[in-house]
């Protein structure tokens, strides 16, 4: 560990008089923070002394030292009389988060086992003989298509297979405008979909607390795993189903689709025993990252998740003529 202590007087002659003027203290520790610092015993370009900047994770604050360790090297003990400024700053995106949203989106192909896909330049046409989720049904157009007529190809695709065409842009993008120029609008008036990520080990953390009790005595779990999908379902000692979802493992990658629960059964933790079965099938797998799509309109499920720890990646929406 670096140690930046060294013998001095705080307000000596030249010392900067903002010196201890910050809002760290012990209720950072474990967050990420910028400090600002002098450099006792050298001199800055104004000729008192030197200043430098240290951005890092606090993991310690007592006995007058602060603790950062930077993003690379070694920790550095700090003075923290030596401190000038400092703040919490926020995390730094996890590389998941990073990952653009056509290539996260190209993930959620595996939930539809039948799903047929064929590129239209930058664009991808997606069609499944048996899903009628959107999702599989519908022209992922996320970027500039780059090909002449691709909008009259879209057509023409889905007037031949689904017999409505779908398109699935980002908001406010060139693809949300051109569709929209062609008459097309928000397909059944929905809310826009929020595109959602987590760590496969910070969602299992939280199940224990979260599950509780569930699944109640009376309620058995089923598991169906076909290649690298899978169906979870929550039955009755009579045989009635009375939750369910599924699962698709792609690359380090499990998403989720269909998470449901029965009207009359909801609110006894069904959903999350779902949400266990499943991360715990992904997780067997090597997933390292969950996701899901949910609409941004519908708290509950947005509550639910967010008791996981995902968080929103992108948000797209869904055109029709």
């Amino acid at each position: 560990m670096v140690d930046a202590r060294e013998p001095h007087h705080v307000g000596e002659a030249g010392a900067p008089d903002e010196t201890g003027r910050h809002t760290l203290g012990p209720h950072v520790v474990g967050q990420r923070i910028v400090v600002r610092r002098v450099l006792r015993g050298e001199t800055g370009p104004s000729g008192g002394p030197a200043l430098t900047d240290l951005l890092g994770v606090c993991t310690a604050w007592g006995d007058g030292t602060c603790v950062v360790r930077p993003e690379s090297g070694e920790p550095v003990r700090i003075p923290i009389a030596d401190i000038v400024s400092g703040k919490p700053v926020p995390p730094r995106p996890s590389v998941r988060q990073r990952v653009p949203a056509r290539e996260a989106q190209e993930r959620g192909f595996a939930l539809f086992a039948d799903l047929q896909t064929r590129p239209l330049g930058g664009w991808v046409l997606r069609h499944s003989p048996t899903a009628t989720a959107r999702r599989a049904n519908s022209v992922l157009a996320f970027e500039p298509a780059g090909v002449p007529d691709a909008y009259e190809q879209v057509v023409a695709h889905y007037a031949a297979t689904t017999g409505r065409p779908i398109a699935a842009v980002l908001p406010g993008s060139a693809e949300d405008d051109l569709f929209r120029g062609h008459g097309w609008a928000l397909e059944s008036h929905d809310a826009d979909t929020v595109f959602q990520l987590t760590s496969v080990s910070q969602a299992m953390r939280t199940l224990p607390a979260s599950t509780g009790a569930v699944p109640d005595a009376g309620v058995r779990v089923e598991l169906d795993v076909v290649g690298d999908q899978a169906t979870a379902r929550l039955l009755l000692d009579t045989g009635e189903r009375i939750a369910g979802g599924v699962a698709a493992y792609d690359r380090d990658w499990v998403g989720f689709r269909t998470i449901e629960v029965d009207p009359e059964h909801r609110r006894r933790g069904l959903g999350l025993a779902i949400m266990a079965e499943l991360l715990d099938w992904g997780a067997e797998r090597g997933a390292t990252t969950a996701y899901l799509q949910v609409l941004g309109d519908n708290e509950p499920a947005l509550a639910l998740y967010a008791r996981l720890g995902f968080r929103e990646h992108h948000r797209y929406r869904y055109l029709a003529p």
